[in-house]
């Protein structure tokens, strides 16, 4: 009965359909992974950056020309 059951799922499969299987799978969760600690690290790094706009110098900085 199980003989049966596995030469029909097998034959149930395309054999000219390629597919990434479980190395594909490793790889994009390795990627997707480090995308993650990248962006958490740089989160981290953004959020210790203290940037003030200095002023301008002319003193003309809301006034336009128009």
């Amino acid at each position: 009965m199980m003989m049966s059951a596995l030469t029909l799922a097998a034959a149930d499969l395309d054999q000219d359909k390629v597919t990434p299987g479980v190395l594909g799978f490793i790889v994009f969760a390795v990627i997707g992974g480090a995308v993650w600690f990248l962006m958490k690290s740089m989160n981290k790094h953004m959020k210790r950056v203290d940037f003030e706009e200095a002023p301008d110098p002319s003193g003309e900085a809301g006034k336009t020309t128009a």
